[in-house]
């Protein structure tokens, strides 16, 4: 691949692959006429300022304001944009409404939204509502309310509302929805895919002294999967989900709660305060889900036991299957040897997708941070679709609270179709690729 800059590929690269995007070529068009795009970033730890160092690599966006209730994470960000040679941004961070103040007072085209969990929802809301696309990390919402209520939000306003899921844009993901647009696996039968990583110690617990982190608040008061959406994002894609498809039901279970406790009389002893509490979430959650169309999909929540990071996705249809923890693919009458794998690599160079047109490995997350923002930031010059929709968003979202309702009950329950029906009619849009 032609290896190119990281500013130079998003500005020749982004906006240059007319056809390729989920912008029209009108759309396109517009969007290279179009202003500067005016951007906040709320939440400035660690991914909000990843965030700022991305943006800041895109040419047309100017940072206006930053938010955050820790004055000095807002105060280093700006220092950020400073020192890029950009104009310091406002600051924002008297109490945990100051987002409200900024998004009420600047003029904005979207926000960047990387704040607790809890609070994602409630800004997106005030965002739409000012005319203000919002780009959410994940999960977008906690409960199936707030989840309506985003959908209901984006509907009656028409801002387009994104959940910033990056695994959607990883390189090896969207080579594999190539080939299944292609026909190359035939009809999707099955998926399967996980968040296997272990985040003991270091997303949850501090390694040096047990302390517990924000998120750990979690375990103690839920037994779900806490975090599907960087295993779900890409598969929503290949198995057609709001277009053509929709899920029906969810079905789930969890091991027992092992995992933490032992961590901690490992590593701290059997006096460390947190070795002897009571974590409602269990180790494993699995998830069985089903669709109007007959096809499966089983999803593994794995964030508290030792192991090395992996999302274990697979692909199934009638003419083969891809395996991403394998790393290895099967076609039938394509595959030299019989029902034996091959490798993977050399199809991912093949079916590579446009929006990868340079070698981003070294940047963040392997480079798919600056793949989304930068088709996020293009859809927002031009006030278009964004490249993952509201309804898309509120499908990966839904399942952190439905999941826990399933453990609880030891049932099946029922999966919202937040497209309300437009499932049948609507088209698949995420990253086509029209040149293959």
């Amino acid at each position: 691949m032609k290896n190119l800059t990281r500013r130079n590929f998003l500005k020749t690269g982004a906006l240059a692959t007319a056809g390729l995007t989920v912008l029209s070529n009108q759309a396109i068009a517009m969007a290279q006429a179009v202003k500067t795009v005016r951007i906040a970033v709320v939440g400035n730890g660690n991914r909000g300022t990843g965030h700022v160092n991305n943006l800041l690599t895109i040419d047309g966006i100017e940072i206006v304001a930053l938010c955050d209730l820790t004055e000095s994470k807002a105060v280093n960000a700006a220092n950020i944009c400073e020192a890029a040679g950009r104009k310091r941004p406002a600051i924002y961070s008297k109490d945990k409404f100051a987002y409200k103040e900024m998004l009420d007072k600047e003029k904005l085209d979207a926000v960047i939204i990387a704040t607790y969990w809890d609070s994602h929802t409630a800004i997106a809301l005030h965002a739409m509502k000012n005319g203000i696309y919002p780009g959410i990390e994940v999960p977008a919402a906690l409960t199936i309310d707030d989840t309506w209520q985003l959908v209901e939000t984006s509907e009656k306003t028409g801002i387009p509302c994104m959940m910033l899921e990056n695994w959607s844009f990883r390189q090896d993901n969207l080579a594999a929805l190539n080939m299944k647009r292609l026909g190359l696996f035939g009809d999707i039968v099955h998926c399967h895919c996980a968040h296997s990583h272990d985040c003991i110690d270091h997303w949850f617990f501090d390694s040096k002294t047990g302390d517990q982190k924000w998120p750990a608040e979690y375990l103690l008061k839920y037994n779900r999967d806490q975090y599907p959406t960087h295993s779900v994002g890409p598969v929503i894609s290949w198995m057609d989900i709001n277009r053509g498809d929709v899920f029906t039901e969810i079905y789930s279970s969890a091991s027992a709660s092992k995992g933490i406790n032992a961590y901690f009389k490992r590593e701290f002893g059997e006096n460390h305060p947190n070795a002897n509490l009571k974590y409602r979430q269990g180790d494993i959650v699995t998830s069985l889900l089903k669709t109007k169309m007959g096809k499966t999909l089983v999803i593994n929540y794995d964030l508290q036991l030792p192991r090395p990071y992996s999302n274990r996705w697979m692909l199934q249809g009638l003419k083969g299957v891809y395996d991403e923890e394998k790393s290895s693919i099967y076609l039938t009458g394509k595959s030299p040897q019989y029902h034996q794998w091959e490798p993977w690599k050399p199809y991912e160079e093949k079916y590579n997708h446009k929006w990868w047109q340079a070698d981003l490995s070294s940047l963040s997350h392997g480079g798919t941070d600056v793949v989304m923002l930068g088709q996020f930031t293009d859809a927002v010059r031009a006030k278009g679709p964004t490249p993952i929709d509201v309804y898309d968003s509120a499908v990966m979202t839904a399942i952190v609270e439905l999941s826990g309702i399933s453990i609880e009950k030891n049932a099946p329950v029922p999966f919202p179709d937040f497209t309300k029906g437009k499932w049948q009619t609507n088209q698949p849009y995420f990253a086509m690729d029209k040149i293959l």
